[in-house]
């Protein structure tokens, strides 16, 4: 996966790329089936000019489609967690709508009557 991280008003330090690196990881197991090479993970860190409160933005692109997610929160460790939780999300459903899944649920059946 390719990655790129972008930094508006705030300041890179190691706990939050430390945090950054270890979401990018876990969501990476969920992208086996993709060439590493075709998909392409941007984040985007900033800060509210007038209030305490960061955003990290997060852009999935894949071969089948591109998955765009917002986090936010008053630490930047909450808004790295809401943001890829929500991105994890996104593409559990999108795998899902792939695989057809819709269509391979169970219809309930109406009552047999047995003679």
């Amino acid at each position: 996966m390719k990655t790129s991280v972008t930094y508006k008003n705030v300041v890179s330090n190691p706990h939050l790329e430390k945090e950054f690196e270890r979401r990018r990881a876990k969501l990476e197991r969920l992208l086996k089936s993709y060439a590493p090479d075709l998909v392409q993970l941007h984040g985007a860190f900033q800060q509210h000019a007038r209030r305490q409160e960061f955003q990290l933005a997060l852009t999935l692109t894949l071969p089948t489609g591109t998955l765009h997610t917002i986090g936010e929160g008053t630490a930047t460790r909450g808004c790295v967690k809401n943001a890829f939780d929500e991105l994890k999300g996104q593409l559990k459903k999108h795998q899902s709508r792939l695989r057809k899944d819709y269509e391979w649920k169970r219809k309930r059946g109406g009552a047999l009557e047995f003679i």
